[in-house]
């Protein structure tokens, strides 16, 4: 997506702006989508035009992939980015069947890592301590290898 919105500030401001940061962060509030791009902000200020043209500007150039909702425009120069329900929907559907791995791909190079937890000494009184680092380590082991 920053790739999409990179490319998109080359077509729209010259080439001088597509390695600017893109400025796509996933969104603070559901109300503006699944992610957000401020990048018409610090861009209009360096081009001496309004955030909100610098955006419809953007907004124009954008060729997102066919996963996005239509780019949408709010405040002074915000570009709020939704992801199709429809997309969302195969996504879950996907993991919904898929009950061991939850539709994420295995790793393709595993690898070997040692995590080091819980060695309490079994001639003294054991305490929450333990039990902490217990918990911990094993749940890294399990994350791991997920």
């Amino acid at each position: 997506l920053n790739h999409q919105v990179g490319d998109a500030l080359g077509r729209a401001f010259g080439s001088e702006h597509a390695a600017g940061d893109a400025k796509v962060t996933p969104a603070t509030k559901p109300e503006f989508g699944d992610y957000q791009c401020n990048a018409a902000m610090p861009l209009a200020k360096k081009l001496g035009q309004k955030p909100r043209e610098v955006a419809q500007q953007l907004v124009d150039a954008l060729e997102l992939d066919p996963l996005f909702e239509e780019p949408e425009l709010a405040g002074p120069g915000f570009i709020n980015l939704r992801l199709k329900p429809s997309f969302l929907d195969a996504q879950l559907t996907g993991m919904l069947h898929d009950s061991e791995r939850m539709a994420v791909p295995a790793a393709t190079a595993s690898q070997r890592v040692v995590v080091d937890f819980s060695s309490p000494n079994i001639a003294k009184e054991m305490h929450v301590g333990h039990l902490r680092s217990t918990i911990l380590g094993d749940t890294l082991c399990r994350v791991l290898e997920f």
